[in-house]
């Protein structure tokens, strides 16, 4: 086999044994299974005539690399990202933006988090007289502010955050939030943990210590399932001003959680648990961009909600979970499905937050389709437009 290895290497030449293996490390970290055997038969198909015709190519290595349903439903847009340069994930390996217009990365969104866009937020228009307008006064003193800003930044909301050093802070803090609130709820559970009945086996094997005597009374009581946290962020245009930090805080979350699961979503959506388990953000930012192809453009919550139902509820939920969706509600889709998609949710699941960020802004009322038909599914509807609002989430969960 190594005879075989340094063979065919030496004759597909080094730059495309590098671009190779490139691609299988790409494979790698979305969660493909592929070893030693694989990449050899890789290197054969590139000494093979298929090596010229590249879209036979994709089909052979599609059938060389998937195993499961998912690996065949995302290998084209990984191959043609990396092989062909196309859409967003060959834009991110390039230079971390987007080559078409419109078309942004995660990284983009969190370099815009601060940054105003003029006449439309996302796929939503601004209308005169609206509380977009009334803002700008408030905009031109939150500047006036400068440096002070870094110091008030729990109070501030992420849309007013132009400095971009102030606004890198702001996604620290929110990642060091997301840290402190896994150490104090576990430290809550294990306190739950006493119950009102001794553990005779338990306490007889802690006394050997004592000589025989039981001094210490080990006691027990039900066991209590940990809450499992399902994250399901909205990564649409109209939510552009608030994606960098969610981001961070839902990194943050699912490195200490040790059941989390997380999902984003626009006009479809995307299973990313696997990057935001990168302990280094800028690489789980990247993974995610390589996943999340369509990310800035409308949503389509409803569908989205659909797939997640279909295909991930029954492997991600149980009795104890809490899926939280971090949404403004701006659904493209029918209202009517949206609110048959968040019942069905609703039945599987123990609690479901909804955190808006418009909640935070003055006169907002939840009348649009989408948000109005998830409404009555939703046990905790609360804002998430700055650094407090989101730790006022932890008093909620300590208690599930």
């Amino acid at each position: 086999m190594a005879a075989l290895v340094l063979e065919t290497r030496s004759d597909i030449g080094a730059a495309l044994r590098m671009r190779l293996a490139g691609f299988v490390r790409s494979l790698r970290d979305s969660g493909f299974k592929v070893g030693l055997a694989e990449t050899n038969d890789a290197v054969r198909l590139l000494q093979s005539p298929l090596a010229h015709r590249p879209h036979e190519l994709k089909g052979a290595m599609r059938a060389l690399f998937c195993g499961r349903r998912s690996d065949w439903q995302r290998f084209d847009e990984i191959f043609d990202a990396y092989w062909f340069a196309k859409g967003i994930k060959g834009a991110i390996k390039a230079s971390g933006s987007s080559p078409k217009k419109g078309t942004r990365t995660i990284r983009d969104l969190m370099d815009a988090a601060g940054q105003k866009q003029d006449g439309m937020v996302g796929d939503v228009e601004r209308k005169p007289g609206s509380e977009e307008d009334e803002d700008s006064d408030e905009e031109t003193e939150a500047r006036r502010e400068g440096a002070s800003i870094a110091e008030n930044l729990g109070q501030v909301d992420f849309r007013k955050i132009n400095d971009p050093d102030a606004m890198e802070r702001a996604h620290e803090l929110a990642e060091k939030l997301a840290h402190s609130m896994r150490v104090r709820l576990t430290r809550r559970d294990r306190q739950k943990r006493k119950g009102p009945r001794l553990d005779l086996r338990r306490t007889i094997r802690h006394s050997i210590a004592h000589g025989g005597t039981p001094i210490d009374l080990v006691r027990k009581g039900p066991r209590e399932r940990q809450l499992r946290l399902v994250i399901l962020l909205d990564a649409s245009g109209s939510m552009s001003n608030y994606t960098g930090v969610f981001t961070r805080f839902v990194h943050g979350m699912l490195d200490n959680f040790r059941e989390a699961e997380a999902f984003l979503f626009h006009t479809r959506l995307v299973h990313v648990s696997s990057a935001l388990a990168e302990r280094d953000p800028a690489r789980a930012l990247d993974r995610m961009g390589l996943m999340a192809q369509g990310v800035g453009g409308g949503t389509k919550i409803g569908e989205a909600l659909a797939e997640f139902n279909r295909w991930h509820a029954a492997r991600v939920i149980h009795s104890r979970t809490c899926v939280m969706i971090l949404s403004d509600g701006y659904d493209t889709g029918d209202p009517e499905r949206l609110g048959q998609e968040m019942a069905a949710l609703r039945r599987r699941c123990k609690r479901i937050v909804w955190l808006n960020p418009l909640i935070g802004w003055q006169g907002y009322e939840p009348t649009a389709g989408g948000m109005a038909a998830a409404l009555p599914h939703v046990d905790l509807f609360a804002p998430a437009h700055n650094l407090d609002s989101l730790a006022a989430l932890e008093p909620y969960l300590a208690n599930l």
